[in-house]
């Protein structure tokens, strides 16, 4: 297998051209690790603010120890010494080491550089984790001797149950805990620490000097855990286990939950026993966060199967047009916090794009998520997700399922380990198998590719190529699913294809890679067996670069009305032909025009076209329909002009952008009846059809606007000399903003047209479209 694929920018909207090679690549590494340096300083910065308020709870603790240590030399002590030092057991010591750490973190981080260094802090904390050892060790006999107290002195009680907190933002401030409570930080701050020092080696690149540092610490850190984990169980925990066991975090991600037919933003975490779903809060300032517990279920209670009279899942979909919005405002963003980098301005400034951004990114990931998860609990009750693509999907009902066997009997040493299953045996019977191919954009998968079906056996060999389009995209993904052929259960109630995942792995698309002009040979690690690759990055320029044909008598790169005089027909034969053929067994395909067909296939077809070859027809019965819908795709692609024509294509991009919606009206619809009659009669014989396609949205997945997104820059895109947007001229445009508002320009043309319920044309050329194709 492999796939061709043009390499795009990252921060751009649409999915259709490639930008040039040498700016997507300057993207991808300096821009992802100036992000991932700047997300290091803000970890550390929830870190000190973490720590800031351990420090408080530790101060809050020993507030009482030192009058009632002065009372018990007294002739009415409230405790004896031995009951305080048992009670508030190395919690002196505590305090010390996290307030030596606090000091030493926080002016580091004020005056914070990329190259700041750290991890001697972490390292050296790590180190004094013996002192949580005694703490944790005298822990149950703590909170056994502290009960006892008060249940022996009333004034000891009183203490214990008023316990004040000041708060970290205001000193004034103060918030009453109870001693058991404040007791039990500890313990649940040892158990984070592997956490912690997770999420900061996660931004610190390999080559930083504290890279080795803090994978020293997490190593001392794991290490410790794993020598208590099996002898502590904390009482009064929200969520108990059983003696003996450990509760350890494999897996988290962010989920959109369905509640009640909105759409909420959930932190879920899979433990060894239990699946958790939380809502994460911001206290008062902003900095520290914390989690909101929603619900969770015991893994022995879960089940991926509901009572029969569930009903069917209606999720709530927002247009396309908004994400795209969104998408485009992101770009706008992360190109504009740039230009006040290279310009030196305020921080103040780029703060607030900054924060601007944040809210775009997570509007973007609440919106966008659409493949349902359905989870339920054995007392009936159930829980829905939306996940962005069948990877995640069913990534997480894998993990799900193998803990669920093991959740009972098996003890991890790792708070924190990335939990590995092997599924189960790929390929182990004769099946009809085929494979998919997927992108990301914008932090979300998109199904780009599918094979053809291999059938009836256990060693597949796919040799096809195919032509990718990205959109910055940083992962390629494969999965391969076994072909049911029940035709009466096409699709599941939640909207799970009946096809059964067998396999699935992943790779970087690497940056370095980009700098070859040669195939590249990669290999996809995939559940037992290894599926060998080959990737080609193409430059936008070549790409999309209309090429006139070299054959006198062919068709691709050929003017529309020399094809159509040639031909005596209205419509050229190949549109006909195409349109004819998906009409007829394509219009039910998942992802059709969107998803890209075999690069072989398309070139075997428009061999076939050029050379007028007569058996095009059967050819084309018995290629893959995908295949089809990539030829006529490149058929526009590769016309001389667009078929919106050069000239046109300023006034197109001038009239779609008028408020006026009875001037726009009569201004696109002026505009589109002044095209050459074989450009119009063309355009709109495939619209009749666009829509027709779009009737069937539920089933292909395929809506006006996915269609106009595919069709727009292909139709419209004029020659790059020609290429003109209205901007507003105060404000100058990059290279970036320039070229997504050029696409979003084109895809909004198309769309006006397709969700026009009716275009007033002569009844001659209507007629001639839908009744008689040729003179």
């Amino acid at each position: 297998m492999s796939a061709s694929s043009n390499h795009k920018q990252g921060s751009e909207f649409g999915d259709l051209h490639a930008l040039s090679l040498r700016w997507g690549l300057l993207w991808l590494t300096e821009c992802d690790l100036e992000k991932g340096l700047e997300m290091r300083k803000w970890v550390l910065s929830g870190i000190l603010a973490t720590e800031e308020t351990y420090l408080s709870h530790l101060e809050a603790l020993l507030l009482p120890m030192k009058p009632l240590k002065a009372a018990a030399t007294t002739s009415q002590p409230v405790l004896t010494v031995a009951q305080i030092e048992t009670i508030f057991f190395k919690v002196p010591e505590l305090y010390e080491i996290h307030k030596d750490f606090y000091d030493g973190l926080l002016p580091r981080v004020q005056q914070w550089s990329h190259h700041q260094r750290v991890g001697d802090l972490f390292q050296k904390l790590a180190s004094q984790l013996g002192v949580y050892r005694a703490f944790v060790d005298n822990y149950e006999l703590a909170v056994e001797t502290a009960e006892k107290c008060c249940q022996a002195n009333t004034q000891f009680a009183e203490i214990s149950e008023n316990l004040k907190v000041r708060s970290p933002k205001d000193c004034k401030e103060t918030a009453k805990n109870s001693l058991e409570a404040l007791l039990y930080k500890p313990v649940d701050r040892v158990t984070r620490s592997t956490l912690v020092l997770h999420d900061l080696l996660k931004h610190t690149p390999t080559s930083h000097p504290d890279h080795p540092l803090l994978q020293d610490a997490l190593r001392i850190s794991q290490n410790f855990l794993s020598s208590i984990n099996e002898e502590t169980t904390p009482r009064r925990q929200s969520m108990t286990v059983k003696k003996g066991e450990n509760r350890q975090l494999l897996k988290d991600s962010f989920m959109v939950e369905l509640v009640e037919g909105a759409r909420k933003l959930r932190h879920v975490f899979l433990f060894t026993d239990l699946l958790l779903c939380a809502k994460l809060k911001k206290q008062i300032g902003g900095k520290n966060q914390q989690y909101d517990s929603k619900w969770y279920i015991p893994l022995t209670d879960l089940t991926f199967q509901g009572p029969e009279e569930t009903e069917p899942l209606t999720i709530p979909q927002v247009p396309d047009e908004e994400l795209d919005a969104m998408k485009v405002k992101i770009s706008h963003l992360r190109s504009e916090i740039q230009r006040e980098k290279r310009a030196n301005k305020g921080s103040k400034v780029i703060d607030r794009l900054r924060k601007k951004l944040s809210e775009q990114e997570s509007l973007l990931l609440l919106t966008s998520p659409s493949m349902p998860l359905r989870l339920y609990n054995k007392n009936g009750k159930s829980y829905s997700f939306l996940i962005s693509s069948d990877y995640e999907r069913a990534e997480w009902k894998e993990i799900l399922k193998e803990q669920q066997k093991k959740c009972n009997n098996v003890l991890l040493s790792q708070i924190t380990r990335v939990y590995k299953s092997n599924f189960f045996p790929i390929f182990s019977s004769l099946s009809d198998l085929y494979c998919t191919l997927e992108v990301d954009s914008f932090g979300f998968f998109s199904n780009k590719a599918k094979t053809r079906v291999y059938r009836y056996t256990t060693e597949p060999k796919w040799n096809e190529e195919f032509e990718i389009e990205l959109e910055g995209s940083q992962t390629l993904r494969l999965l391969c699913y076994e072909k049911c052929y029940n035709k009466t259960k096409q699709n599941k109630e939640d909207g799970e294809s009946t096809d059964r995942i067998m396999g699935k792995g992943q790779i970087p698309l690497d940056p370095q890679t980009l700098q070859g002009k040669d195939w590249q040979r990669t290999v996809i690690p995939m559940n037992g067996i290894e599926v060998k690759l080959s990737m080609k990055f193409t430059s936008r320029e070549f790409s999309l670069k209309r090429m006139p044909s070299r054959k006198p008598m062919g068709v691709f790169g050929v003017k529309i009305s020399t094809v159509t005089k040639r031909e005596r027909s209205k419509v050229p034969y190949i549109v006909r032909q195409c349109l004819e053929e998906i009409e007829r067994r394509g219009m039910e395909e998942v992802g059709i025009y969107r998803v890209s067909g075999v690069a072989t296939d398309i070139q075997a077809l428009k061999t076939a076209f050029d050379t007028n070859n007569k058996d095009v027809s059967v050819m084309m019965s018995e290629m893959d329909v995908n295949a089809i819908a990539g030829t006529l795709k490149l058929y526009f692609r590769e016309l001389p002009e667009p078929l919106f024509t050069d000239e046109l294509y300023p006034n197109f991009a001038g009239g779609i952008t008028l408020t006026d919606s009875v001037a726009k009206e009569s201004c696109m619809l002026n505009l589109l009846l002044s095209l050459p009659e074989p450009n119009l009669v063309t355009f709109l014989f495939l619209l009749d059809h666009l829509k027709r396609v779009a009737e069937k949205e539920s089933i292909n997945k395929m809506s006006l606007h996915n269609l106009a997104t595919v069709f727009g820059p292909t139709l419209l895109r004029p020659a790059e000399k020609d290429s003109k947007i209205p901007a507003n001229p105060t404000q100058p445009i990059s290279m970036g903003d320039s070229w997504s508002l050029e696409v979003m320009a084109q895809v909004q043309v198309l769309l006006y047209f397709l969700q026009l319920e009716t275009i007033p044309t002569p009844d001659s050329k209507r007629q001639s479209i839908l009744f008689s194709t040729e003179v």
